[in-house]
């Protein structure tokens, strides 16, 4: 989020005292646990996704049991599945029908409507019945939504989907369409950098804190590729130019011993200097923010295939850092649904540098008059404003295919309204640095209720999403942000009933996921099913505050500076916690670091007081943190923390204590575990009062 310009005199009460401390109570008091899974019968057709992972909206609710509320247009509930390639599937639906007559929903794929489905009586609100319809799913993941429009009557319950022949989700983290290959993971001749925790340093920012320098000619790292793949992205740090703004160069591929291409790299969009927020000036010194990534479509590399990269004689650059790559097999791009408008009819032109903006305007105004959609082809179309979309659905041809370039440090799109629906494509910018007051995010506004935002790319963008009041029931999925100058998605105050799912986050330059309960509570939001790696500044994942918030089966690694993997916080000025917060079920890995402004450091999960204290009920739950930088969990500052309570937690490695207390309170603890702490298990000298449930150790 927005860091504040002023500095708290931290120091003193964070520093680490030693020994462990008292304020410990024996009586145990159990967390409550996690909500048992909805069972879902051994004979359900096809994969089964439940309704507990299902979003809904618009009234539609999810009991804990199955999903109910479909009594007004406007009632939904989304499921996310996945499909092992495109093709038609078998989709069991199964549901209950309590009335004595026919019911109806509609259902979208994707997005796109797919028709209407005819539920039948099946005697009772939790008489089960299957429908089956056959859907087109693509390859990955994909939507199917369950909708009261104004056509259906409802009036049904909804227990989970079953799709013939569909795939499981991951347990913790996004479901990725692609495979992740890590440079010291790979075959070199080149340089493989000792890992440093060190934040002005390149491995620092790399993932795993290590990389492979291709410091020379015929420098090469390589992988074997484990599933086909028409597509790469390769995650770099090249030399800045002198002056800063980057230098162009080459870096060769080659597949199984053949050259493929030559990649064209650029160092434009990384290299920050200067204290914060940072400038595009090496005269600065400070450097940092030192990688960028690129994606190359149209390779053809088999499974098993060789894929190296390589410095050749052309390849200019003094030298080449790789962290990473990734793999993917892209779709062909998508072609105009039914009743959409192509923007090139108002006059866009793509891949040519003429400002689409006017076009763009025109053609979301046409389609909206007239209930259609708009229609994005392949190309990339230049931005030099943020349309606005109100009661529209824009769609392109795929986030490899339809490119949307803000310039000047605009783009993206803002929202007006409700019922809109943004999908398939890429949304970048020629930002450099961070602007807070003058460039885009690539979502901004209010998109009210009923919305959705669907596999779309963001990328170079001061930020992701900056959501405020009058969001209500948005859901953000199947998304990657990647390389902002600031936050990735912050809902940043009054945003109700809204979700993020299976995202993938990288190289934020401010918290990757937050809920800033700024001015009004952000109420009933969840984080769920999400992929942070390597925010340069700040969290992966932070709650400001708010009301019945949750962090859930999510994955992070390797914060860098002033960071946390999740922080509870009551920092900037947020509403209060109120109701009860939930953090179940997430992995947190080489998370926490090192505040230069404070010159302190923060643990992997953080619980800060500031201002206000925390006092309404947290629960946190299964949360496992690896090889923490600093302490695994830190407790801080002025205020004092209560009702929290902590139930199996995995503390393996830490830099610091496992658990170090500079705030007053109380918790309940069960089932925590401590392992190989470098400073101990357990730092108290604020005489916390500890509530040891059963089962901790190492404490």
């Amino acid at each position: 989020m927005n860091r504040l310009n002023t500095v708290t005199p931290l120091a003193a009460i964070l520093m680490f005292v030693a020994g462990c401390g008292g304020g410990s109570s024996s009586a145990p008091a159990p967390a409550p646990a996690p909500a048992a899974p909805i069972p879902v019968s051994v004979d359900s057709p096809g994969q089964p996704y439940r309704a507990a992972e299902a979003f809904t909206s618009g009234g539609a609710v999810n009991t804990g049991a199955y999903l109910s509320g479909f009594g007004a247009p406007g009632a939904r509930a989304i499921f996310t599945v996945r499909a092992g390639s495109a093709g038609n599937y078998t989709v069991n639906l199964n549901f209950a029908n309590a009335n004595a007559n026919n019911r109806s929903l509609t259902i979208y794929v994707n997005g796109i409507l797919a028709g209407p489905t005819v539920l039948a009586p099946s005697g009772g609100a939790t008489a089960w019945a299957n429908k089956t319809d056959t859907l087109a799913l693509r390859a990955g993941l994909n939507t199917i939504t369950y909708r009261y429009d104004a056509s259906d009557s409802g009036g049904v319950n909804l227990n989970y989907i079953g799709v013939d022949n569909g795939l499981p989700m991951a347990v913790r983290g996004a479901t990725l369409a692609y495979q992740e290959y890590e440079a010291e993971d790979g075959a070199t001749n080149g340089d493989i950098a000792t890992a440093s925790t060190d934040y002005r340093s390149v491995e620092a920012q790399s993932s795993g804190r290590r990389l492979v320098a291709l410091n020379r000619t015929g420098a090469y790292v390589e992988w074997v590729a484990a599933k086909a793949a028409n597509a790469l992205v390769v995650r770099y740090n090249m030399p800045d130019a002198a002056a800063g703004g980057g230098l162009d160069a080459t870096l060769s591929l080659y597949v199984d011993g053949v050259k493929a291409r030559s990649l064209d790299l650029s160092s434009r969009y990384a290299w920050n200097y200067g204290p914060f927020p940072y400038a595009d000036n090496p005269a600065s010194g400070q450097a940092t923010h030192y990688y960028d990534e690129s994606r190359f479509a149209g390779l053809s590399i088999p499974a098993g295939a060789r894929v190296r990269l390589q410095k050749d004689g052309a390849d200019s650059a003094a030298y080449y850092k790789i962290d990473l790559v990734d793999l993917e097999q892209a779709d062909d791009p998508y072609t105009m649904p039914a009743n959409f408008v192509d923007v090139r009819s108002y006059g866009a032109l793509a891949d040519d540098q003429g400002d689409d903006m006017a076009a763009f305007t025109s053609a979301i105004a046409a389609a909206k008059a007239a209930g259609k959609g708009v229609w994005v082809p392949p190309g990339t179309f230049i931005l030099s404003g943020r349309p606005d979309l109100s009661d529209v659905q824009l769609r392109g041809a795929g986030m490899w295919h339809t490119t949307l370039h803000g310039i000047n440090g605009k783009g993206g799109f803002r929202g007006r309204g409700n019922n809109i629906t943004v999908a398939d494509l890429t949304l970048t910018s020629d930002a450099l640095v961070r602007k807070d007051a003058d460039d885009n995010p690539g979502f901004e506004g209010d998109f009210g209720s009923g919305s959705l935002i669907q596999n779309v790319w963001i990328e170079h963008m001061k930020v992701g999403l900056w959501l405020g009041a009058s969001n209500d029931g948005l859901y953000i999925v199947n998304g990657r942000i990647r390389d902002t100058w600031a936050d990735g998605i912050n809902f940043s105050g009054g945003v109700r009933n809204s979700t993020a799912s299976h995202i993938s986050l990288r190289n934020t330059g401010d918290d990757a996921l937050a809920m800033w309960s700024n001015g009004a509570a952000n109420v009933g939001n969840s984080f769920r099913y999400n992929t942070v790696q390597l925010p340069t500044l700040a969290n992966a994942f932070a709650l400001y505050g708010g009301q019945d918030n949750k962090i859930l089966d999510n994955v992070a690694s390797d914060t860098v500076v002033s960071a946390a993997g999740i922080a509870l916080s009551t920092r900037f000025s947020p509403t209060p916690f109120a109701g009860t917060t939930q953090v179940r079920r997430n992995s947190l890995t080489r998370c926490g670091g090192f505040d230069p402004g404070w010159n302190t450091t923060f643990g992997a999960l953080w619980i800060y007081a500031e201002g206000m204290p925390i006092n309404a009920p947290i629960v946190i739950d299964t949360l496992d943190l690896n090889d923490s930088t600093y302490d695994g969990i830190l407790f801080s500052y002025n205020q004092a923390i209560t009702g929290l309570t902590l139930n199996n937690v995995t503390i393996n490695g830490a830099g610091g204590f496992g658990l170090n207390f500079a705030a007053t309170g109380e918790a309940t603890f069960s089932n925590v575990t401590v392992s190989n702490a470098a400073l101990g298990g357990l730092n108290n000298p604020t005489h916390f009062t500890l509530t040891r449930g059963a089962g901790n150790s190492g404490w």
